[in-house]
């Protein structure tokens, strides 16, 4: 008999169906297709370069945000929405999970990082970022992105680093609330409306 445990679960499979189950995983892992964002509910955040303060909010949102290779306007569309619309903060009455950036009338730090997608998947492990986009057009829907963010919210509350440089991102996460938020897969399966 087996434990009732994943580890001892692929024991028990015949050799045909171990292999039939690495295949589909492998292949789940290899086609993700989405941009990616990391998520911080702050009270305060800043991204420094060369010692140099380039960006700083108070209250509000740090996004780091990653380009995967087959990303598109698309994802950034998706992206933009679920940035905007994620409800962080309570509402006036303590109701938990009620008011976005916007309601509360916050500020929001984006902060380029195509380290969202490295893997270690080689012996030395050292990280793989081949998901990635390449600098040239990641920096062009980069830019894109915060366009759009500022198109469907005030362009002076949208703030970000420099892209391709070695920053310095300091922050006083408020919470601490961390969420990642990636793009649809199914791009037409977001609802019209939806923020």
């Amino acid at each position: 008999s087996y434990f009732f445990h994943p580890a001892f679960a692929l024991n028990a499979l015949m050799p045909w169906q171990f292999g039939l189950f690495v295949t589909i995983f492998l292949f789940r892992v290899i086609s993700i297709k989405a941009m990616r964002m990391v998520v911080q509910r702050v009270k305060s955040a800043s991204v420094t370069v060369e010692g140099e303060v380039v960006s700083k909010i108070g209250p509000g949102i740090l996004a780091l945000v990653g380009i995967h290779e087959n990303d598109s306007e698309q994802d950034l569309e998706y992206c933009s929405r679920r940035l905007l619309g994620a409800k962080l903060w309570d509402n006036d009455n303590g109701g938990q999970w009620r008011h976005g950036v916007k309601t509360k009338d916050f500020e929001i730090l984006c902060v380029s990082q195509f380290t969202l997608y490295g893997t270690l998947s080689n012996k030395k492990w050292q990280p793989d970022y081949k998901l990635a986009m390449k600098a040239l057009p990641a920096k062009e829907l980069y830019h894109k992105f915060l366009n759009q963010l500022g198109q469907l919210y005030e362009n002076e509350k949208i703030f970000d680093g420099v892209f391709g440089a070695m920053m310095d991102v300091e922050l006083v996460n408020d919470g601490p609330v961390t969420i990642v938020i990636e793009s649809d897969p199914k791009p037409h399966s977001e609802k019209k409306g939806e923020e």
